[in-house]
């Protein structure tokens, strides 16, 4: 769990750092890179709750 956490945050301060270049300092390449951490945390979640739903299931086999 603090494995996950700690990728989480970490595409969060990503996401964090690239989407206030983009709206301080104008840098429009930091767009595509802020949205990319925003998907890559969404997989993250995904994977874990795919995950949760295995661990679940493993009893019922």
């Amino acid at each position: 769990m603090k494995d996950l956490i700690q990728k989480i945050n970490a595409k969060f301060e990503t996401f964090k750092t690239e989407s206030q270049s983009l709206v301080d300092k104008g840098v429009k390449a930091a767009g595509p890179r802020a949205r990319k951490a925003t998907l890559e945390n969404e997989t993250i979640h995904l994977t874990r709750e795919i995950d949760d739903i295995n661990q679940d299931t493993v009893g019922f086999s």
